[in-house]
């Protein structure tokens, strides 16, 4: 609506007045319809509106509990009466939803990609797929991803890093909240662990999912902080990142579903024991020529002093 600046620009007051005749010809306004709105600014739909807003406000401010449908009845005991869309609408625009009601937290959808997908093949039939084999050496490739569990005590949250080449889990971190920090751990325990073999991990890609933990400012800081290079894949696709689904089908099949977890703490330490113990020292991939994790890495790097 620009006929409140017509007429502010045309008042006494106005620094520089304007005729209204030379501002409806420059916003291309007309001028019957100005005059007409001067007369009778508010509307009556409006009007009418209004107060059907403040009878519903003064129901819903008495009684938060009441959802849209006792609202329309109180106000229409007030003497402001209106159909129960018309009310649905009204507290719809207004957000006066009832407190026992089911919280309306519009799920987001996946945030664009901070950064690009530095993994994807596009093949003669033009699909696009992920090699996860390219990698020649370790640290060069890691993949990342979170995975939940219940227990008794709540959901606990996996973040994992797994090397591309070796398939080792270079890095975990374990949480009951899945935020930045989740990830941001899982990536300074990475880092770190590298480090302590006198590895350096600079230039190695991080490939992940659209996650919001994932393009959080904090991980993709602690990216650049460590010289790594960020890859993300498509939303929903988690093919993209197949690879590290798989180690979760693994642990989810060994660990995850073999019984109730009663704590937190039970279950934190039957991952840590099947990744540290099993995982990583005990159990063979045909892949690699029936070698575990360790093993490999051993014979692709022998100088490097890897944890016993």
């Amino acid at each position: 609506m620009m006929f409140p600046l017509v007429r502010e620009l045309a008042g006494k007051g106005a620094r520089i007045r304007v005729p209204v005749s030379v501002t409806c010809r420059v916003l291309k306004l007309c001028r019957t319809q100005y005059y007409r709105w001067l007369t009778s600014p508010v509307t009556a739909s409006e009007l009418a509106w209004a107060y059907r807003a403040n009878a519903l406000f003064d129901a819903h401010r008495d009684d938060p509990a009441f959802g849209y449908r006792y609202l329309h009845e109180e106000a229409a005991d007030a003497g402001t009466g209106m159909s129960a869309r018309t009310a649905w609408r009204i507290c719809s625009a207004n957000a006066w939803w009832s407190i026992f009601g089911k919280k309306r937290s519009a799920r987001p959808r996946p945030g664009p990609p901070v950064h690009d997908d530095l993994l994807a093949v596009e093949g003669e039939a033009g699909r696009v797929r992920h090699d996860f084999t390219s990698a020649a050496a370790p640290n060069r490739v890691w993949l990342t991803d979170i995975t939940e569990h219940w227990t008794g005590e709540g959901k606990l949250y996996l973040c994992a890093i797994k090397d591309a080449c070796s398939g080792r889990i270079v890095g975990y971190s374990i949480d009951s909240r899945m935020t930045s920090h989740l990830a941001v751990t899982a990536l300074n325990s990475a880092v770190a662990r590298r480090a302590a073999d006198g590895v350096d991990v600079a230039g190695c890609i991080v490939h992940s999912d659209r996650g919001s933990q994932f393009r959080s400012r904090r991980f993709v800081h602690r990216l650049g902080r460590h010289q790594l290079v960020g890859s993300m894949g498509r939303v929903g696709a988690c093919g993209d990142n197949a690879a590290m689904e798989s180690f979760f089908a693994l642990l989810q099949k060994n660990v995850l579903n073999r019984k109730a977890w009663r704590s937190r703490d039970e279950l934190r330490t039957a991952i840590i024991t099947w990744i540290e113990r099993t995982y990583r020292r005990r159990r063979r991939q045909a892949r690699m020529g029936r070698l575990t994790p360790i093993e490999y890495e051993t014979i692709m790097n022998p100088t490097a002093a890897l944890a016993a």
